[in-house]
């Protein structure tokens, strides 16, 4: 949920039947209620409005319509939220021109009129700064699971620390899960998941810094996890736009960006991928995850040719070099090439950490997952550097 400090913000309130609700949404903020036909006051230029809020069911459309128009016209007008149902379409074309707007449709409760109006409130406050070197600089990194349950997840979750904690006093990192239906690296981090990217997706040129503050949830000093909460119908609901214009806005916001992507594909799957720097194929050491890590690496490669080359990497490896699991040199068969990193197996160290709620390098510095993801992390931060100076 997003929480908002509405203390002291001007609203205006369009329809009495809604001054209730936005009493109890927006807590010690400033109210005007006006009548429905008394529309004139959007027009009052001294009026300082910051939201408004109409009944659009107890206005007339074809007034309303007019209003929003000059509301519209103003040099800065402010946030409006239109609450009904079933509007005209000329109604939506006018609020379509307002820099900051939302519909909502009753029943809507309090907090739904919270949430809308603490991100159209963030939004209208931004002051959108000159493009940084992020734009250039940002290096971003997605991680896949070759299978279900291969510990891709918590590979990139422990890559994302890694570079947190070596990154300098100026530098951010995010960690942002696609994995929209059922995502877990919130939950592996004890964090809470405020990606409200289905909501986005009706506006997705709105998704901007101010929005992708709410929509962050901070993890520590220099590291911020992007993550959805869990919707069996996300897929269906966030658009391949709002995708791409949340990572277009993330790189311009942090140096450094760790994507965790679903094995499945989407219609935005590509995009993400012809936008990494490193695609790494997480596998663990049986023959169905290698056949598959194999799989796909070579569709990345046939789909991409100019993008990214996938790198192997082999999860849970065994300290020991007896057991039922393929060796190193069997793996690498099956695979019909060689793994480009390892990361040697420490159930208790991984169960503990995800049970305490954040990574591993965290309650277990001294794990072998963490050597291993600093070998890891120190091979591809080198391989950007020789990118860059050939550059």
């Amino acid at each position: 949920m997003i929480v908002t400090d509405f203390s002291g913000r001007h609203v205006l309130v369009v329809g009495q039947r809604l001054a209730p609700v936005a009493e109890e949404a927006l807590g010690q903020a400033r109210f005007e209620v006006a009548a429905p036909d008394r529309l004139d006051v959007l027009g009052a230029s001294h009026r300082a409005m910051e939201l408004v809020i109409i009944d659009a069911e107890a206005v007339d459309a074809s007034s309303l319509v007019g209003a929003i128009g000059a509301l519209a016209e103003r040099p800065a007008p402010p946030a409006v939220i239109l609450a009904g149902a079933h509007l005209p379409a000329s109604l939506v074309r006018a609020v379509m021109k307002l820099p900051c707007s939302d519909v909502l449709e009753p029943p809507f409760t309090s907090v739904d009129l919270a949430r809308a109006a603490g991100v159209l409130l963030q939004a209208t406050a931004a002051v959108e700064p000159a493009p940084t070197p992020h734009e250039v600089n940002a290096r971003c990194w997605t991680v896949m699971g070759s299978v279900g349950g291969c510990g891709a997840t918590t590979i990139a979750v422990e890559l994302a620390t890694t570079l947190a904690r070596r990154a300098g006093p100026k530098q951010r990192v995010a960690l942002v899960d696609l994995h929209l239906v059922d995502g877990a690296s919130a939950a592996y981090l004890g964090a809470t998941p405020n990606l409200q990217l289905a909501d986005a997706s009706a506006s997705p040129d709105r998704i901007d810094r101010a929005v992708l503050d709410v929509f962050a949830t901070r993890v520590d000093e220099r590291l911020d996890l992007l993550a959805a909460p869990r919707d069996a119908k996300a897929f269906t609901k966030v658009s391949q736009t709002a995708v791409c214009r949340l990572l277009e806005t993330v790189c311009q916001v942090y140096d450094w960006i760790v994507v965790d992507l679903p094995r499945h594909h989407q219609p935005w799957t590509l995009d993400v991928l012809a936008g990494s720097d490193e695609v790494l194929v997480v596998s663990e050491l049986t023959v169905p995850a290698l056949l598959a890590a194999r799989a796909l690496a070579s569709e990345v490669e046939t789909d991409l040719p100019q993008g990214a080359q996938p790198r192997i990497i082999l999860n849970r490896l065994a300290s020991r070099v007896f057991g039922p699991a393929p060796s190193l040199s069997e793996a690498e068969k099956a695979l019909q090439r060689k793994a480009d990193g390892g990361i040697t197996s420490d159930w208790e160290a991984a169960a503990a950490s995800v049970n305490l709620g954040g990574s591993i390098s965290h309650h277990r510095p001294r794990s072998k997952i963490v050597r291993d993801i600093g070998v890891l992390v120190d091979r591809l931060t080198e391989s950007a550097e020789a990118h860059r100076r050939r550059a």
